[in-house]
């Protein structure tokens, strides 16, 4: 994908040609050569023909039902909650059915498919002579059918029986729970193909534990749950419609809405020409380039992944041109995309949900994540600085960059609705009304200009391409929705919380590795909307009894879920940008993780500092984010070992114990206390930790500049050109 991306035409242009245009990271030109996304959708999944033509205007469609559906309850809200879910959640499953085929002749497993066939079509004297992918698409037409229809049966009879199942809430009857097994059954294979089967399994053990219970010895048994009320609890109960479909129904739609609207504007070429004219002549620039524009395009769109696959083809080159190895590339690109998870004003859906779930307004939870955010990036943004000194990666030449009056001259104005957004959430104006008001000013001022201008057939694309970047988020929350009924059946998440509280007893540092450690297991099967909707249920109510409060325990397992697009052995983010680089997935998944370091270093400082207690005196959250910003820059410095020089074995040690005491002051003072029975302040350790890290970076600062100067000083001697790099 290098050799075609935009990045790699630079390379053959007239000087200054490429610095006059914003590079077309959304592939928007391309995308209309292979004619309407519909028909390319349903192609990709039924093969070019009259079929083909015929799915793919019916997914035209349905995606424009389903926006049209989602705007009409957003704005006149015209069916109670639970009939806006159910028929949310058919649309959805139907065109999941359409687009998403149920059988892979590529990738893991496809091995598998291939034989199964060729041994039916052989038995029955058959070369299959069709073809394995007609076939194929045969069996998989006949099976989409059955699953469709049933996604409509158990999605109506709720509606059309709704009167009667009110009636007899609790004594339900036979037809109720094998409809609500029906549920279960197409839900998961819509989980297996949007989201993967290891969440087909993750959920289907859970359903096991609470059908077993009675067998199951000491703590975690408990009397079980027959078949029968599983079935009726996921689909009648709170299950698949409760509050975690309810939140992607209500709010998570139209931000999804919006980031399609974006891209098909142009306005994520304009936010990525953006950064690069900021970064471009720093060192490592095009790393640097890639952070902030991955941050700017991951605070409007909320997916990591798809964040990776939009960027991705265009600043992986460009870090890989100025010198930086290609797993390397893929790390910064899938870290920097992750990022923008955790950066507001659209964060993911997760962060949604933890506002309804915490009962605040999304705009606190926008206000106590900027901080941490920020951090995040700046930690990054240390990371490949470090990466381009150690290895003396340079910068591109000015006239390969972008000019900021070119840029803004051409995009200015998408600034005005992401204003507008951040506005009207900080003000506390409902997510779902802000977020239609944001795409409403994002039409207005991409019709003023020509550029940015949308025809009918792209206003068509971008209900396409929002019904279809929402097909796995809602399939992902709506089975979560199961593991959340199981947990409320079996009493899991009070008997998890009391044996975490038992076996650390009390301590959270512990508990903090604890929680850090399921989120990595939970993140190898599930997405990192459901990890999160999970953990929130086991693990938040035992940082509470600890101590902490409810939204700093639901932010710091928020922080967590989000290292399954990192952390190998499983890392989406980094897998997906390793294609892009066609670099080494697990090398790209290492590099990504230390890159990522801030998901788990930051969440500490959340529980121990005054990071997000913006409500308390400014001069404890002034104390936290200096002291943090100094125990995380000592953490990069020691974790590569180089900053402006190389990091000396001692220094790295005296580094991390640095960061150690200011990032975990209370357990030193505990320690202490404990061993010594002497009272130490938590402050004192902040201080001393924090004197120690800037004495640290400061000596090496000093003996940089000092060097500097006498090369200066030499090079004046010699009559050779003087070196006038900065430290940026």
């Amino acid at each position: 994908m290098a050799e075609t991306s935009p990045a790699s035409d630079t390379r053959d242009r007239p000087p200054g040609e490429a610095a006059e245009a914003i590079p077309d990271v959304e592939g928007i030109e391309a995308a209309h050569a292979g004619g309407p996304v519909w028909r390319q959708i349903a192609e990709k999944r039924w093969g070019p023909g009259r079929g083909a033509s015929a799915v793919g205007l019916l997914i035209l469609v349905l995606a424009v039902g389903l926006t049209g559906f989602q705007l009409y309850i957003a704005l006149w809200a015209g069916l109670d909650a639970r009939q806006q879910r159910l028929l949310h959640l058919m649309l959805t499953m139907v065109m999941a059915f359409l687009i998403i085929p149920p059988f892979r002749l590529e990738g893991r497993g496809g091995w598998a498919v291939r034989l199964l066939t060729l041994a039916v079509t052989r038995s029955r004297g058959n070369t299959a002579p069709r073809g394995l992918a007609t076939s194929l698409r045969w069996v998989g037409g006949v099976m989409d059918a059955v699953l469709i229809t049933a996604a409509v049966v158990v999605s109506l009879y709720p509606i059309v029986f709704q009167a009667e199942l009110a009636s007899r809430a609790g004594a339900y009857t036979e037809t109720d729970w094998l409809l609500g097994a029906v549920l279960i059954v197409v839900l998961m294979e819509a989980t297996r193909r949007a989201v993967g089967l290891a969440m087909v399994v993750i959920v289907t053990a859970f359903m096991y534990y609470a059908m077993v219970g009675w067998m199951i010895p000491g703590q975690f048994g408990h009397s079980g749950a027959r078949i029968e009320r599983i079935a009726t609890q996921s689909y009648l109960g709170d299950g698949v419609y409760g509050l975690t479909l309810g939140v992607v129904v209500t709010f998570v739609f139209v931000f999804i809405l919006f980031g399609a609207l974006l891209s098909k504007t142009g306005g994520g070429n304009f936010f990525v020409g953006l950064a690069y004219v900021l970064t471009g002549r720093m060192v490592g620039g095009p790393a640097k380039g890639a952070v902030l524009g991955s941050a700017m395009m991951g605070s409007v769109s909320g997916s990591a992944i798809a964040n990776v696959v939009t960027t991705g083809p265009f600043t992986i080159p460009l870090m890989r041109r100025v010198g930086y190895k290609r797993h390397d590339a893929a790390g910064i690109e899938a870290a920097a995309s992750t990022g923008g998870q955790v950066l507001p004003p659209i964060m993911g859906a997760g962060a949604f949900i933890m506002a309804e779930r915490i009962g605040v307004p999304y705009a606190d939870i926008v206000k106590v994540a900027i901080i941490p955010a920020v951090l995040y990036f700046g930690v990054m943004f240390l990371f490949v600085d470090i990466l381009a000194r150690k290895y003396d990666i340079g910068r591109d030449k000015d006239d390969e960059l972008p000019r900021l009056r070119t840029v803004m001259r051409a995009g200015w104005h998408f600034l005005a609705p992401l204003i507008l957004l951040i506005v009207l959430l900080l003000n506390y104006v409902s997510p779902t009304q802000a977020g239609l008001y944001a795409c409403g000013a994002l039409l207005v001022v991409a019709m003023l200009r020509a550029a940015s201008r949308l025809s009918f057939r792209d206003f068509l694309e971008v209900f396409v391409l929002a019904a279809r970047n929402t097909l796995p988020v809602s399939v992902a929350c709506a089975v979560a929705g199961i593991i959340v009924a199981m947990v409320g059946l079996t009493g899991l998440g009070l008997t998890l919380s009391h044996v975490m509280l038992t076996v650390f007893a009390g301590n959270l540092l512990l508990t903090l590795l604890m929680v850090a450690v399921a989120s990595l297991i939970m993140g190898m099967g599930l997405p990192v909307t459901a990890s999160y909707v999970v953990l929130a249920v086991l693990a938040v109510p035992a940082l509470e009894e600890l101590g902490l409060a409810v939204i700093v325990a639901h932010m710091i397992v928020y922080w967590y879920s989000q290292d399954s697009n990192v952390t190998p052995p499983v890392a989406f983010a980094a897998f997906a940008a390793a294609g892009v680089a066609e670099a080494s997935p697990m090398r790209s998944g290492v590099s990504a993780w230390k890159f990522a370091k801030g998901l788990y270093l930051i969440p500490v400082l959340m529980a121990y500092t005054a990071l997000m207690a913006l409500d308390g005196p400014l001069t404890d959250v002034v104390v936290a984010v200096a002291s943090g910003c100094v125990a995380l820059a000592a953490s990069a410095i020691a974790i590569e070992g180089h900053f402006l020089r190389r990091t000396l074995v001692g220094e790295r040690v005296a580094l991390i114990v640095a960061a150690a005491l200011i990032m975990v002051a209370p357990e030193w003072s505990a320690l202490f206390e404990s061993a010594l029975s002497t009272t130490v302040a938590p402050g004192v350790f902040v201080g001393a930790g924090s004197a120690l890290g800037v004495v640290l970076i400061g000596l090496q600062t000093m003996q940089h500049l000092r060097d500097r100067s006498r090369k200066a000083g030499a090079d004046r001697a010699d009559g050779s050109p003087v070196e006038t790099a900065s430290l940026g």
